[in-house]
């Protein structure tokens, strides 16, 4: 396929992860405050501890805080400098993502599970906030894909990229990625010596810091970084995120939708007897069980299993002759688009377990399922393409016309501008919830003070 022909992706990607960049405040709790400790790498020029209005701060590792802090030596705005350096990194694994996989399988297949992990919302939502699970995702990702070529074909220089990929992925969130490469050493098993290069150059990549910040911290760094923020966020429920065993199942389909109908191909007998199908089968099946296991749980947990899963879900949409049933009932998915959309500051102000699901909106499903007989009958490829367009209208549709109420109903920029604006900052309500106080902490660069009742 001709290199113009994948002209008409550059306007899919800056609607899904450049169109207005800046046009909501920090969301949640985590955005702010990492945008903030980033903010005063910069400032400081202290790049090994990251601090929080002063006091060191050993929740992550620094690699999205040296993002964001480039971001705003190049003079990005408050906005800016964490989602940006975000946004060029999806791309970038992207358009590593559809080589290594055009290289593992074909063309189309590269095409098909490229355009499906950039229009799911689990890898669209992460792509656009400033926070830690997209680069170590990328790292992660890059790793395995890079280890299922060098099984297949044994390429000597191969485990040096592995390994430094791997440290990228330490360097963005810690020891998680190297659980979650549990499969990669049962299939290297019998090449130990061939993988020491890798292990060495992850040391290299990765060890620096976390040496630097141990000897710059003590043993507050190891048990505020490696015993709270690893062991006992994976066994004990003081975390506060506590979900039942079975939680990440019904998220899991919804960061794929609307693809999610096409997991059900994975259980073809076929898959099983294909050593690359295996390797993303146990990428994609271990990481979910480990993280299930796990007491406490978050949606962006899964994001490193979505390159896998994808992979997956454009092999058997490539290949699969129940495909045209498939893509239709994920083009019929789409009737749930419209209620999902109304109801999207509600669920990120008070979270979607406190939401209610507003009414389905017949008219769309009418035209979901003109979509659907359209998937019906179209060649495959296009079959994807166009719901992937459908996608990325979406998103076009909620950062035109619903950004000013996500903005304004979730977030504090406006509050604290009024703030900045009136000269007068002064305490705040013990009923405002963390994230709306983090984020008057980042926009007012002071920690404000809780009002005393």
């Amino acid at each position: 396929m001709s290199p113009a022909r994948y002209l008409f992706l550059i306007p899919a990607l800056f609607v899904l992860y450049f169109l207005r960049v800046d046009g909501v405040g920090m969301v949640g709790p985590d955005e702010p405050r990492y945008a903030a400790i980033g903010r005063e790498m910069a400032h400081s020029g202290d790049w090994v501890t990251p601090r929080l209005w002063g006091k060191p701060w050993f929740e992550k590792s620094p690699l999205l805080y040296w993002m964001t802090g480039a971001g705003f030596r190049l003079g990005l705005g408050d906005e800016t400098a964490p989602r940006v350096p975000i946004a060029l990194c999806s791309i970038a694994f992207l358009g590593f993502y559809f080589w290594i996989l055009r290289k593992l399988f074909d063309e189309q297949i590269a095409w098909f599970a490229t355009a499906i992990l950039a229009v799911t919302p689990g890898w669209m939502v992460y792509s656009s906030f400033g926070l830690t699970d997209l680069p170590m995702t990328a790292g992660f990702a890059g790793a395995m894909l890079l280890a299922l070529d060098w099984l297949e074909s044994g390429e000597g220089r191969m485990p040096l990229a592995i390994g430094v990929l791997l440290g990228i992925a330490a360097l963005a969130k810690g020891l998680l990625p190297l659980a979650l490469a549990a499969p990669l050493a049962w299939y290297a098993r019998k090449r130990i010596v061939a993988t020491l290069p890798a292990i060495g150059v992850f040391l290299l990549t990765a060890g620096p810091w976390y040496l630097l910040c141990e000897m710059r911290n003590g043993r507050v760094f190891f048990d505020e970084f490696i015993w709270k923020h690893h062991v006992l966020r994976f066994i004990s429920p003081e975390l506060q995120h506590v979900r039942p065993w079975w939680w990440y199942a019904p998220v899991f389909a919804g960061l794929l939708f609307p693809f999610t109908p096409a997991v059900a191909l994975w259980f073809r007998a076929s898959m099983w007897r294909n050593r690359r199908t295996q390797f993303l089968l146990a990428w994609v099946g271990f990481g979910f069980l480990f993280l299930s296991y796990s007491t406490n749980k978050l949606p962006g947990y899964l994001l490193p299993l979505a390159p896998a899963a994808c992979a997956l879900l454009g092999i058997v949409l490539a290949e699969s002759r129940q495909a045209k049933w498939i893509l239709a009932a994920c083009a019929l998915l789409l009737t749930l688009l419209p209620g999902a959309v109304a109801i999207l500051p509600e669920a990120l102000a008070d979270g979607l377990s406190k939401t209610g699901w507003k009414h389905l909106h017949w008219e769309f499903a009418a035209a979901a399922a003109v979509v659907a007989v359209i998937c019906w009958f179209l060649p495959r490829g296009f079959a994807v393409g166009v719901l992937a367009a459908c996608m990325v209208m979406t998103v076009a549709y909620v950062k035109i016309w619903e950004y000013p109420a996500i903005d304004y109903g979730v977030t504090s920029r406006a509050q604290a501008h009024q703030m900045l604006r009136s000269g007068k900052i002064g305490c705040v309500g013990s009923n405002l919830n963390r994230a709306r106080v983090y984020g008057l902490d980042y926009y007012l660069t002071v920690p404000v003070q809780t009002c005393q009742d």
